[in-house]
Parts: C-alpha cells; sequence; structure tokens
C-alpha cells in the first residue's frame, strides 16, 4: 500500500485512490465543484489543486491517483502540501475566475444557505475583484416541471452531465459550444424523462439547478428537519422531510450505502405536494347516498354497530400498500377477536405465502450484493419503473463490465444492455429445464441472481412461477454456500411487513380476489379497507364498506364509513423494506384537521366493539408487536431468509399457462393515493405520455 506525507504526517492509503481521496483518509477537507465520490472523474473546475513536492506547478488532486507518485530520491514518501502559500494563492485564482460570469444574486437564489460556490468564496476566496467587463448572459432551459433553470449561474462542472449519462442512464442532458459558449442544455429543449432527474438538484454545486416546486417557498434555516424512510416504492429509501409550521416543504435524499446510497427517485423527492391535497381530514358517513361529516364517535358507532352485527366469516379487510406495521397488526387483532379469518395484504393477488418460509417473498441477495453480481435473470418486472434506484444500481454494476442480464416478459428500455429471453411461462419453462442458453449463462457464474417480479406472480399460475424460479435458483448454483440469489421485486411498502406479521387469509379465509367477489355477491356484511385503493372496488354490492386511509381516492369513493387516518410524514411507523431491513418513518408534521394515526384509530374502533385491544399506546402496541415477531425489533438491520425454503419451494409441482407476463407499473408517477392527489406528479406522468415531437437531424 502507498504511503504519502500529507500536511508533515505521514500516512498508508489504499491502492488505486485520487489523491483527494487520500487527503480525506488523512482527515483533511479538500474543496471541489466537479469531482463527486459516485460520478467520474472529470478534472474541470481545478478547485481541489494541492501542491506536490517536486512538481513545478499545483495539480488537481482529484485526477491524480496516489500509485501516480514517485518517492522522493532519498526514498522518503511523496510529500503534499494543501495549507501552503502556493495553494491558498492557486485557490484563490480558480474562484476568482469562477466568479466571473457567475451573478452576484445569492439573496434570490433558493441554494442560498446550501451553496457550495457561497460557501467556499467564503473560505477560499478574495475581497473584491479584478474585472470589470459584463458577466456573460445564457438563456435557461425548459427541462421540464421538476428542476427550475438558471443557466447564468453555471460554472460547468458537469456532474449534471455525468450523472444523467452514467447513473440514470438517459442521455439527454450535455454540453454543447465550446469556451465562453459552452452551455449545459437537454439538446432538443425537452423535459427530461428519467425517473431520477431530480438527483441533479443536490449535484448541482451552485443554483443553477433547484427544484420548481419549491422555488422561493422557503429558506433551509427556517426549516425543521426530520429523518425518516420513504414509502413510495418497497426500497426503503432514507430521506429527510424537511416542514415548516404544519407542511412538507421539501423532500431530500439521506445516504446509506446498503439501500438508497444517496439517490432518491423523482416519486418520492417531488411527491410532497400530494400530501396537502385532496386529503380526508374528518370522519364521513354515507346518508341517503351522500357523504356528510360526522364526529368520531358517530363514525366509530356506525361501524361498531356493523362489526358486531355481522358474523365473523362475513367480515373482511384488506390492508393497502402504504401501511404500517403498527396498524397492520392492530387490525389483524381486531379481527381475529371478530372471529374473522377474512384478510389480505396482496391486493393484487400475487402469489406469496409466508407460509412458504420468509425467504419466498424476500429480496434475499440484499440491494447492495448486486454490487457483485456478475449474472441477473430478470423475470416480469421493469424495475426501472417499479424500483428505479435499485435499477440504478444494476446499470451501475452492468458499467463494470463482466455481467450478463436477461430479461423474461415484457420488453422495456432499462438503461443497460439485457438478452431478450421471450415473453412467459414458456421461456422460463425452458430455462429451468436448462433448455434455455441463458441457463448455462447463470451456471457458469460465480454470483448468479434471478429478480421476480409482481407481473409474473400475479397472475392465476403466479405460484407456479415462483417454483420454477425457485428450481433456476436451485440448479444453477444461487443457493450455494449459504447464498441465496433468489429474489422478490416487491412495490408496495408495506408488503413485506404484512406479509411477516400473517396478514393473510387464515384457515378457511379469503383473499383478496375472493373479498371482491363475495362482497359483489352479497355473501360479505363488512369490508375493511385500510388505505386500500390499488384493487377494483367498483362493484362491492351491498357490502357495507369502511375505508380508513388519508386521500379521497378509490376506496374513499366506495365508503360508507370514512375513517382519516394519518400519511407515513405524520406518525412513527415500522416499514420493512423488499430484502427484510426493519425501519421507522418519523414524525415530520401532524395530520391534517381531525386525522388520527392509524393504529390509534383501530384501538379506539375495538373500545366501541366492547372487545378493547390489549394495548392503549404506541410503546405498549410495540412490545406486544416484538414479542410476537421479535425480528422488527432489530430497527435497521436486515433479517435474512432461510435458503433452505427455497430449495422446499423448488420441490413444488408446478402448471403454468401459456399467457405472456404483463406489466406490473402502467404509470410510474401515479401508483398510490398520494401520488394521484400531486399535481406534480400529473405534470410528470402526461409529460411522460407525451410523444417526442422535435425532429432531429438524423431523422429520415
Amino acid at each position: 500500500m502507498p504511503k504519502l506525507i500529507i500536511d508533515g504526517t505521514e500516512i498508508e492509503v489504499e491502492d488505486g485512490i485520487t489523491l483527494i481521496q487520500a487527503c480525506e483518509a488523512a482527515g483533511v477537507q479538500i474543496p471541489r465543484f466537479c469531482y463527486h465520490e459516485r460520478l467520474s472523474i472529470a478534472g474541470n473546475c481545478r478547485m481541489c489543486l494541492v501542491e506536490v513536492t517536486g512538481m513545478p506547478k499545483p495539480v488537481a488532486s482529484c485526477a491524480l491517483g496516489v500509485n501516480d507518485l514517485r518517492p522522493a530520491p532519498d526514498g522518503t514518501p511523496p510529500e503534499i502540501q494543501t495549507k501552503s502559500e502556493t495553494v491558498k494563492m492557486a485557490r484563490e485564482g480558480v474562484m476568482e475566475f469562477l466568479l466571473i460570469n457567475h451573478p452576484l444574486d445569492c439573496p434570490i437564489c433558493d441554494q442560498g444557505g446550501e451553496c457550495d460556490l457561497q460557501d467556499q468564496a467564503m473560505t477560499y476566496g478574495v475581497d473584491a475583484s479584478r474585472y470589470a467587463e459584463n458577466k456573460r448572459a445564457v438563456e435557461d432551459k425548459n427541462i421540464g416541471p421538476l428542476i427550475k433553470t438558471m443557466m447564468t449561474r453555471c460554472i460547468h462542472c458537469t456532474r449534471c452531465v455525468r450523472f444523467m449519462s452514467e447513473v440514470a442512464g438517459v442521455e439527454e442532458l450535455g454540453a454543447i459550444g465550446r469556451g465562453e459558449d459552452v452551455e449545459i442544455t437537454t439538446y432538443l429543449e425537452q423535459g427530461m424523462r428519467s425517473e431520477l432527474s431530480g438527483n441533479v438538484i443536490d449535484l448541482c454545486p451552485v443554483g443553477a439547478l433547484t427544484s420548481r416546486p419549491y422555488a422561493f417557498a422557503a429558506r433551509p434555516w427556517e426549516l425543521r428537519k426530520t429523518e425518516t424512510i420513504d414509502v413510495m416504492d418497497a426500497l426503503g429509501s432514507n430521506i429527510r422531510v424537511d416542514t415548516r409550521g404544519r407542511e412538507v416543504m421539501r423532500i431530500m435524499p439521506r445516504n446509506n450505502d446498503d439501500v438508497n446510497e444517496e439517490w432518491i427517485s423523482d416519486k418520492t423527492r417531488f411527491i410532497w405536494d400530494g400530501l396537502r391535497t385532496q386529503r380526508l381530514d374528518q370522519p364521513y358517513i354515507r346518508k341517503g347516498g351522500k357523504l356528510r361529516p360526522a364526529s368520531w364517535d358517530e363514525a366509530l358507532a356506525a361501524v361498531a354497530r356493523r362489526l358486531k352485527k355481522a358474523p365473523g366469516n362475513r367480515i373482511a379487510a384488506i390492508a393497502g400498500d402504504l401501511a404500517a406495521a403498527e396498524e397492520i397488526f392492530a387490525l389483524k387483532d381486531l379481527l381475529t377477536g371478530l372471529g374473522s379469518p377474512n384478510m389480505d395484504c396482496r391486493q393484487d393477488g400475487a402469489a406469496l405465502d409466508p407460509a412458504k418460509g420468509r425467504a419466498s417473498y424476500l429480496f434475499n441477495s440484499g440491494i447492495a450484493e448486486i454490487d457483485e453480481a456478475d449474472a441477473i435473470l430478470l423475470i416480469g418486472t421493469n424495475p426501472r419503473v417499479e424500483a428505479a434506484v435499485l435499477n440504478a444500481r444494476i446499470r451501475e454494476r452492468w458499467r463494470r463490465g463482466g455481467l450478463s442480464v436477461g430479461l423474461i416478459g415484457r420488453e422495456a428500455a432499462l438503461t443497460y444492455d439485457y438478452d431478450y429471453l421471450g415473453a412467459g411461462p414458456d421461456t422460463l419453462r425452458q430455462v429451468a429445464a436448462g433448455k434455455h442458453p441463458f441457463h448455462r449463462v447463470l451456471k457458469r457464474a460465480k454470483r448468479p441472481m434471478l429478480i421476480l417480479g409482481q407481473a409474473a406472480l400475479s397472475g392465476s399460475d403466479g405460484a407456479a412461477v415462483a417454483t420454477l424460479a425457485a428450481q433456476i435458483a436451485s440448479a444453477t448454483g444461487m443457493l450455494a454456500s449459504g447464498s441465496n440469489g433468489f429474489n422478490i421485486l416487491h412495490l408496495a411498502a408495506a408488503r413485506v411487513g404484512g406479509l411477516d406479521l400473517g396478514f393473510v387469509p387464515g384457515k378457511g379465509g379469503l383473499n383478496t380476489a375472493a373479498i371482491l367477489r363475495a362482497a359483489k355477491a352479497g355473501k360479505l356484511d363488512v369490508l375493511y379497507l385500510l388505505g386500500a385503493d390499488e384493487c377494483n372496488l367498483e362493484d362491492l354490492g351491498n357490502t357495507f364498506v369502511i375505508y380508513q386511509g388519508t386521500h379521497g381516492d378509490a376506496g374513499a369513493q366506495a365508503a360508507d364509513v370514512i375513517l382519516p387516518g394519518a400519511a407515513y410524514t405524520e406518525k412513527s411507523g415500522t416499514y420493512v423494506n423488499m430484502e427484510g431491513r426493519t425501519q421507522l418513518t418519523q414524525r415530520a408534521a401532524f395530520p391534517p384537521g381531525d386525522a388520527r394515526e392509524d393504529w390509534a384509530i383501530i384501538r379506539a374502533l375495538s373500545g366501541h366493539t366492547g372487545e378493547p385491544l390489549a394495548y392503549d399506546n404506541l410503546s405498549a402496541l410495540r412490545g406486544a408487536m416484538y414479542d410476537a415477531h421479535p425480528h422488527l425489533a432489530h430497527i435497521g438491520a436486515r433479517e435474512a431468509g432461510d435458503a433452505a425454503d427455497i430449495e422446499k419451494l423448488s420441490k413444488a409441482r408446478a402448471a403454468l399457462g401459456k399467457k405472456a407476463f404483463g406489466q406490473a407499473v402502467a404509470d410510474f408517477y401515479l401508483t398510490n393515493p398520494i401520488a394521484r392527489a400531486s399535481a406534480v406528479m400529473g405534470q410528470m406522468s402526461a409529460l411522460a405520455g407525451a410523444p417526442r415531437t422535435r425532429a432531429t437531424g438524423t431523422d429520415g
């Protein structure tokens, strides 16, 4: 390992790292604008200049590897100075050049208070400029409803360009012109269509790219910052919610290398305007075909009368995609007390059963293990719209080379190359039987994995698909040496938690499809919808429908009684992500009006039924939940499943149909009630569906 002397201190560093990384390892902070740990080296801002003894002039530390340095003639390690007078003058000169054309509009810039250029100008800049020429002006670009541009502020660090081409995999942003005429643009001046485009806001070190929905809304020092978890998909991205008073003002990513690194999807970032529109803020009761406001006592009493009157086998409940483990646990206890086995958390009817073992429904490899994979088989999934950040991780691994990706299902633009194997069951059967060439690819791979999507699992032959996938995993070495390459890609943040808690039909109970059929046929008296809006609720017959949720979506329209609940930013809730990692959301704001936390609503309802639940505060509820399911107490830890469950699953009988796998997500931006209430998501949905109309010089 190379040895260096940095500011008089000798240290030993890893092979292959850059000088700026070596300085950070030594505890020395180096200023930078273009350099970013997760992007390729550009070396064009020159702010990271350091002095290397023996070199005639300062060098860019981001572009020089430690292995390129040579020891002194007397054998002493290379010596680097980061605080010398030469370095100080060099950085002042670089800062002066950067500010030649940068406008002095800090008071009206949304980046004010969190601007790298502002901070570093204070530290490394000078108190006057020697340039009296007019500053250049650059026309602002239209890059969609998410990102506001002020391109006169741009310092051409190219972080945004590198992110879009390297991480997002969408070649829609780049530089045109030369010298003083260089501009960052989308070429065709149309909105960017990547699901990750909002990350360029965080990457921009100046105010050239800022959040359009957040423009002129608040200053960072006005905001209260709450670290929490995203629930827009099953990845469990770590986020920070910034609030002012009762309102969520913006959502930003937090770094977690095991889950989302430091990226979040556009849906995660810009969903916040949907938290304040179309909200349910008081109970409602349907009278004469119309919903009218009611008090909590009146609404709970109406629900309790129906529940007490109905036999247990004529009561059912469906848990939605955004429900936390606490309310699912409480609702299961309530139904059990009422004698009902009819419950389900799988709105899409996916063939996932806790009785087959926890490994049968987890992303067993772990999200971070994608970095080590050398062969991936995608079955009935489009990760780009089902888990955009996970898709970026697959792309990151693909860019390093040595990764083979195969897809069975509907073709899609995944931002990386893949072998299209076939549309559905026939191809899956061939791969499982070893009659397809991609079987040999998986067999030869050292770290193979498969990713099974909900489009393949939610069909009538979903259980058979899972069995054949398990056979592929077993036959190609995915279960060898204690590893487990059998992975389920979930869409719903609540799904793994619901399966862990056993919110599935009990003995003789009905699943989601059977519940809806029974309601339509008049065989069900009461249906409890816990934020369930994604199943077909158009015809529920004369069934008495209770909807507990946050927005006036499909469930509320079908309801006879509405109980307003709290959104994920308004409560402390437990969620288990697709890889089995238990995480907690934290309350960043309070629910609007008379809305209440969901577990508390169910607890209050149980009191009205005469069978109160055994807990009356959140700590007691979690204590009971942890007693029944101890792994949920391990916050932040990933609890893996047993690979033996997959071996057992592979031995089940499998009768596949002929129907090709469909798509699980029709519109990335409108997948849940909060998204459908968001004006920003509506604009992005319209943009995503709009055809490209601008012609290019290469068109025939």
